[in-house]
């Protein structure tokens, strides 16, 4: 059985992320590059060899992924071998994705082509989002697209673009929720005494010694 190990990491803290180039959009389209990277870190990309039945082509795709009918024949693994390898690297794992509706149906394709099934899920990456992460997602990823300058619309960059971005959103979330805790912290014994709480105990004071007694006093007292 694989091993599951590359999916150890929860997808809280790091998702593994899948990304699929496409011949085109709509009908007849089907992968032609598939990539991710694991929860830590490793990643893998391979070109997609068309099976004999897939003739869509799309030149303004091509234009965006510039990937060629060429290059696919020469260089890119059978649906087999891909679908062989993602079975073994992602058994057990769920991978999501930004694209779900379309990298769900491109996968299926590929499978259907060889009659096999994933041994791995496909979700969508934004049920992993608060809502205040979604607001944040698109700026974020653009921003880390730029510092990292990485190769766009080519699978295994695209995936590891979405997975520096979920660690980034969800880096800020958690100061956001560290600050939002310390500034409770602070406020915390203003608002009880507001509400008309207990006053903090005061320090208790130690009673003064008592003067031993005089001579004279110890003199009167009787037995």
């Amino acid at each position: 059985m694989p091993d599951a190990a590359p999916c150890a990491a929860t997808a809280r803290e790091a998702p593994t992320l899948l990304d699929i180039e496409a011949s085109g959009f709509g009908r007849g389209s089907y992968p032609i590059e598939v990539g991710f990277v694991l929860a830590g870190g490793e990643s893998d990309c391979m070109l997609i060899r068309p099976a004999p039945q897939w003739t869509h082509w799309d030149p303004a795709a091509e234009r965006l992924h510039r990937i060629s009918r060429a290059t696919l024949r020469s260089h890119g693994r059978t649906p087999a071998d891909v679908v062989a390898a993602l079975n073994a690297t992602l058994y057990g794992c769920t991978a999501y994705t930004d694209g779900w509706a379309q990298d769900y149906t491109w996968l299926a394709v590929l499978y259907d082509a060889v009659n096999r099934v994933p041994s791995f899920r496909i979700e969508s990456l934004r049920a992993l989002l608060s809502d205040d992460e979604a607001l944040r997602w698109h700026r974020t990823k653009q921003e880390v697209a730029d510092e990292l300058a990485l190769e766009r619309h080519r699978a295994s960059a695209d995936a590891r673009l979405l997975q520096a971005t979920f660690r980034r959103v969800r880096a800020q979330s958690k100061a956001g929720e560290k600050a939002a805790a310390s500034r409770d912290a602070a406020r915390a014994p203003t608002v009880a005494q507001q509400r008309g709480g207990p006053a903090a105990p005061a320090t208790p004071v130690s009673p003064s010694p008592l003067p031993a007694p005089s001579p004279s006093a110890s003199a009167r007292a009787g037995p």
